[in-house]
C-alpha cells in the first residue's frame, strides 16, 4: 500500500493519527540487529505448526478496495494485499528493504549513466493465479497506471513511476528492463505490489471496489470471498513458493472498541488492541492472578473481583449487597471471562509509526519562528515519551528524527538543531518576538519550583495530580484490579484512567490566566489546542494536557477544543483550522520519497490559495526541498542517506513540527498461533503462519 494513502488512513483511523552527521557509504549499522522492542512474534519453524486451521484477523473496517493506489486504499487493504499479491521488496525489523526471492532471482542497478537502468530478474516459476507468468507487461501496465499522465485514472500515487521513461523485456527471459527518464534512489520501492496487467491497464478495473474481489493474485492466498463484514482468503493452487500453513486467513472487521469482547466471546485470534485491553489480557494469565493474590489484591477470576463488562462498567459480585444466585453468577461470569482472555498473549512494540506535535505556521502567533522555538523548547519530550509507552513495557525514548525510526539504518537523534528543553531559552526567544510578561506577573509565573510537566508542585492542580496518579497506577504494579478498573474507565469516558479531565470542557482561557500570560501590546499569548474527542484520541488528550501545562510555564496559554474524531484530520488538520495539534504519521522505508511531501514548502497557486500537498504545519524552506531533491536522485546509498540527514536537521530548525514518541503497537494474539504478532516494521510472511502442533 503506498505510504501516502497509509499516512492517511493512520490519520483518520488510527489515534489520529498522524535525522544526521554526514554518511559517506553504507556503514556497518546497516546490518546490525533491531533494536529493542522492534518487533515481538512468537517464532517457530514452519514443521511445527499444523499445516491446517484458519486465521480469523481483526481489521478496523471492511476494505472499500483492494488496490493499493487507490485514494480510498486504507490498512485492511495493505493486509490483504500482502498475502495475495507480489511484493518485489519487502522490509525487515529494522525497515530495511529485502529483495523477496519468491518473485525475483535479482534486481541490479546496471547502468547510471547516461541514464539509469535497473533490471529486474524475475523468478522462472513466478505465475499469475491464471496461469500466465507474471513478465514486463505487468510492468508496463503498472508504470501507465499511475506514471500520472492519463486522466482516467484519477489522482493515483505516482513517486516513482513518473520518473521512468520506459519499461521493456530484457536481454534474457524472465527479465524486465527498466529505464529512467531521471535517475531515482528509492527504486526499490516500485511495483510493491505488482497488479496484474488485466488491473491495471483497465481504468474500470483499477477503480473496481473491493466487493466485486480480486479475480488474479499472485500470493501464497487468493481471495475467495468478500462481504460486508469479511474478507475470506484460501490457498492459492498456483503458489510456487513454500506451501501456506493455513487453509485460510480470516479478515473480520471489528471496530476497536469492541474488539475485548469479540476476543472474550472467541471470534478472533489475532488483534491490535489499546491498552486498556492490553492490561486486562495480561492481568489474566496465571501469573499476573497468582501475583494479584500474593499481594493481597482481588484479581479477575477471583469470587468478588470487578471484571470490565461489555459495557465498559466494572461488574461486582455481589453489587447492593446481594448474595447467594446472583452473586455467584457474576462471579461465574467473571471467572469465564478471564478463562477467555487468559488463552491471549499480548505481543508489544514500538510501531513505525510516531506521534508529532504540530504547530501551525502560517497565521497568528505561530507564524513568527520564534514562538514556534519558544513553543518546542518549552516541551519536555521524555516527560512525554515515558507518559505513554513505560505503562506498556516499552522503551521510553522520544523520537529524535522526522524521517527515520529508531533502529533504521542511518537514524540519529537532531533535536539538537532545535534546543534541549529550557524554559529560559523559551521566555528568551518569547521576548525577542515581543511577548513578555509583567514584571509582577513574570515573578509569578516563576516563582513556584516547577516539576518536568510544568505544573507548580507548591500548588498542584486537581488536573496535575489526576494526570501523575493514572500515569503512577499504570506503571506502578500489574495489579488486576487496578487493570479491570482501568479498562472500565476508559471505555465508559474515552479516555484513560485518571486522565485529566480535557480542558475543553471548562476552557482552558481561564486556568491558563492565573499563570500569568505572556502579552503583546497587550493581547494575551493563547494557542488553540485542537484534539479529538472520540474513544481513539484518548490518549492524545492526555498527551495534550500535560503539554498545555508545560506552556504555562512558559507564561503561553492554550484554549483546547475538543472536535468529533470522524472530521479532526479532515476539517481541521487538512485545512489548517488549528494553531497546536496532534496527530501521527507512519514511517518508511523511502523516506527521500514518502516523506518530501510532508515536508515540502507550501506552494501559491494559481488561484491564490496555498498548495500544500501533505505539510499540514504549513512550514517549509527552499533549502529542506533542495535536499529532497538531491536525495532522489543519488544512488548512493550513503549520499542520499546523508541528504536526507540534512533536510531533518532542517525540519527540526524550522520547529512546525514537533516528534515525540513512537506509538506502542500492541497485538493480543491467541495462544499457539505462531510467527504472528506485533510486527513493527518487518512484513509479515503469510505463509509461515500458523498454529503450533
Amino acid at each position: 500500500m503506498p505510504i501516502a494513502k497509509r499516512r492517511r488512513a493512520m490519520l483518520l483511523a488510527a489515534g489520529v493519527m498522524l535525522p544526521l552527521p554526514v554518511l559517506t557509504g553504507c556503514s556497518s549499522e546497516d546490518d546490525g540487529p533491531p533494536p529493542p522492542a522492534a518487533w515481538d512474534i512468537a517464532s517457530a519453524p514452519r514443521t511445527g505448526t499444523t499445516g491446517s486451521g484458519t486465521l480469523r484477523w481483526a481489521l478496523d473496517a471492511t476494505p472499500a478496495t483492494f488496490n493499493t493506489f487507490q485514494k480510498s486504499a486504507d490498512t485492511g487493504t495493505q493486509r490483504i494485499a500482502g498475502a495475495v499479491l507480489p511484493s518485489l521488496y519487502t522490509l525487515d525489523a529494522r525497515g530495511k528493504p529485502q529483495r523477496n526471492g519468491d518473485y525475483l532471482t535479482g534486481a541490479d542497478v546496471t547502468s547510471s549513466e547516461p541514464r539509469q537502468v535497473v533490471v529486474y530478474k524475475l523468478n522462472p516459476k513466478a505465475v499469475w493465479s491464471d496461469g500466465r507468468p507474471i513478465g514486463a507487461e505487468d510492468f508496463q501496465a503498472q508504470w501507465k497506471a499511475l506514471r500520472g499522465t492519463d486522466a482516467a485514472y484519477g489522482r493515483a500515487r505516482n513517486a516513482g513511476y513518473d520518473r521512468i521513461a520506459k519499461i521493456e523485456p530484457g536481454d534474457k527471459e524472465h527479465e524486465v528492463k527498466v529505464t529512467f527518464a531521471k535517475r531515482y534512489t528509492d527504486w526499490r520501492s516500485l511495483f510493491t505490489p505488482l497488479y496484474p496487467k488485466s488491473v491495471m491497464a483497465n481504468p474500470a478495473v483499477f477503480a473496481a471496489p473491493a466487493r466485486k474481489g480480486l479475480a488474479v493474485g499472485a500470493g501464497p492466498f487468493m481471495v475467495r470471498q468478500v462481504t460486508d463484514t469479511s474478507v475470506t482468503l484460501v490457498r492459492n493452487p498456483r503458489w510456487w513458493g513454500d506451501r501456506a500453513r493455513l487453509s485460510r486467513v480470516l479478515f473480520r472487521t471489528v471496530p476497536a472498541e469492541k474488539r475485548a469482547e469479540a476476543l472474550i466471546a472467541g471470534q478472533l485470534d489475532l488483534a491490535e488492541v489499546d491498552g486498556a485491553t492490553a492490561r486486562r489480557i495480561r492481568a489474566a494469565t496465571p501469573a499476573q492472578q497468582a501475583a494479584g493474590a500474593a499481594r493481597g489484591s482481588s484479581a479477575p477470576g477471583k469470587a468478588g473481583a470487578p471484571e470490565p463488562s461489555a459495557s465498559g462498567t466494572a461488574e461486582t459480585a455481589g453489587a447492593n449487597g446481594a448474595s447467594g444466585t446472583s452473586g455467584t453468577s457474576a462471579t461465574d461470569k467473571n471467572r469465564s471471562r478471564t478463562r477467555a482472555l487468559s488463552r491471549f498473549t499480548v505481543r508489544k512494540a514500538l510501531e513505525p509509526a510516531y506521534t508529532q506535535l504540530a504547530l501551525n505556521g502560517t497565521k497568528g502567533p505561530l507564524a513568527d519562528d520564534r514562538v514556534r522555538r519558544a513553543v518546542a523548547r518549552a516541551i519536555d519530550r521524555k516527560a512525554l515519551a515515558k507518559l505513554v509507552l513505560k505503562p506498556m513495557g516499552l522503551p521510553s525514548e522520544p523520537l529524535g528524527n522526522h524521517l527515520l525510526m529508531a533502529g533504521q539504518p542511518g537514524y540519529q537523534d537532531h533535536s539538537g538543531a532545535l534546543g534541549d528543553p529550557d524554559a529560559n531559552a523559551a521566555q528568551s526567544l518569547l521576548a525577542d518576538a515581543g511577548w513578555r510578561a509583567g514584571e509582577a506577573g513574570r515573578q509569578k509565573a516563576l516563582g513556584g519550583k516547577t516539576d518536568d510537566r510544568g505544573g507548580r508542585q507548591s500548588a498542584p492542580t486537581a488536573t496535575a495530580s489526576a494526570t501523575d496518579t493514572a500515569t503512577e497506577s499504570a506503571t506502578a504494579t500489574e495489579s488486576a484490579t487496578a487493570s479491570a478498573t482501568e479498562s472500565a474507565t476508559e471505555s465508559a469516558t474515552g479516555r484513560p484512567s485518571g486522565a485529566a479531565p480535557a480542558a475543553g470542557d471548562a476552557g482552558r482561557r481561564g486556568r491558563a490566566g492565573k499563570a500569568a500570560l505572556v502579552r503583546k501590546q497587550g493581547r494575551p499569548l493563547v494557542l488553540r489546542f485542537v484534539l479529538p474527542d472520540d474513544r481513539s484520541g484518548a490518549q492524545l488528550r492526555t498527551v495534550g494536557e500535560r503539554i498545555a501545562r508545560m506552556l504555562e510555564k512558559i507564561g503561553v496559554g492554550t484554549e483546547i477544543t475538543k472536535v468529533p474524531g470522524e472530521s479532526y484530520f479532515r476539517d481541521h488538520i487538512v485545512t489548517g483550522d488549528y494553531d497546536l495539534a496532534l496527530y501521527s504519521w507512519p514511517a518508511s522505508a523511502y523516506p527521500a520519497t514518502d516523506a518530501r511531501p510532508i515536508y515540502a514548502k507550501p506552494q501559491p497557486a494559481a488561484d491564490g490559495s496555498l498548495m500544500v500537498e501533505q505539510n499540514y504545519t504549513r512550514v517549509g524552506t527552499d533549502q529542506i526541498d533542495q535536499f529532497f531533491d538531491q536525495a532522489l536522485s543519488e544512488l548512493d546509498g550513503g549520499a542520499s542517506r546523508s541528504l536526507v540527514s540534512r533536510a531533518d536537521a532542517r525540519i527540526w530548525a524550522a520547529a512546525g513540527s514537533i516528534p515525540l514518541y513512537q506509538r506502542p503497537q500492541l497485538v493480543a494474539v491467541r495462544k499457539g498461533l505462531v510467527n504472528a504478532g506485533a510486527f513493527g516494521f518487518a512484513t509479515p510472511r503469510y505463509q509461515d503462519i500458523g498454529f503450533r502442533r
